[in-house]
């Protein structure tokens, strides 16, 4: 009998949510934790439908962003985008940056433009291309050369730190470790902090991923780059 009644409570609530109009649904989703979104919108077609529309992500970004109605569009190579992609910024900005001083959604947008051109690119530009792109976009929005590198140094240290751990990444990371050293004039110039970052995941999280050729072939440009280089590094 406990179960019957549990069940026709579970069926109760779930034609009244079913009755709601979407700018109920609406204002009850956003406030509920962000981390439980992506299961929220598998339960019914009618959800999927508002995560997937502009409604939705406006009323997130002003519940939870409130001053980014005041933010101006920017120049640059990297757009700023709908609702959606501004909230995810923002949220990027503000959790894997800790930014809070106007530079936080430029700096989101940024690393998701660079994330999504490794993860999701076959065959991405090469990594002096996409850092040119970003310390271009800085510079265009008045930041100097020395502001410019380091928050592309950052951009790029958070983005290799969240990849997937899976065959693509480490071909991507294989490929980063193989380009050749093009001179480029400061800030165009790679952050050395970057290139050992991607050695460093190469030799501790994808070892197992090596054949002996490549392992040799990466340790030698490792080897030139850096002296000395960490014990952990070696041996296949």
């Amino acid at each position: 009998m406990t179960d019957d009644r549990d069940n026709d409570t579970l069926t109760s609530v779930d034609n009244s949510f079913g009755k709601l109009p979407d700018h109920l649904l609406i204002e009850i989703f956003i406030r509920v934790p962000v981390s439980e979104w992506a299961q929220i919108s598998c339960v019914k077609k009618q959800w999927a439908n508002l995560f997937h529309g502009e409604c939705l992500w406006q009323a997130a970004l002003i519940r939870t962003f409130p001053l980014a109605s005041q933010a101006k569009r920017w120049p640059g190579p990297i757009p700023r985008g709908l609702s959606k992609r501004r909230f995810a910024a923002l949220y990027v900005g503000k959790h894997i940056f800790a930014l809070d001083n106007g530079i936080d959604e430029i700096v989101g947008h940024t690393y998701l433009f660079l994330k999504e051109q490794l993860e999701h690119s076959t065959m991405p530009p090469p990594s002096g291309i996409l850092h040119g792109t970003i310390i271009d976009q800085f510079i265009a929005c008045g930041k100097s050369r020395d502001v410019a590198h380091e928050l592309a140094s950052q951009i790029w240290l958070a983005v290799l730190d969240n990849l997937e751990e899976n065959q693509h990444t480490f071909l991507l990371l294989k490929r980063l470790a193989l380009e050749e050293d093009v001179f480029l004039p400061f800030p165009y110039s790679r952050s050395i902090k970057v290139q050992w970052k991607v050695f460093e995941k190469l030799f501790t999280d994808f070892r197992d991923c090596f054949n002996h050729a490549d392992y040799y072939d990466v340790l030698a440009i490792a080897k030139n780059k850096f002296q000395p280089i960490p014990s952990a590094w070696l041996g296949y």
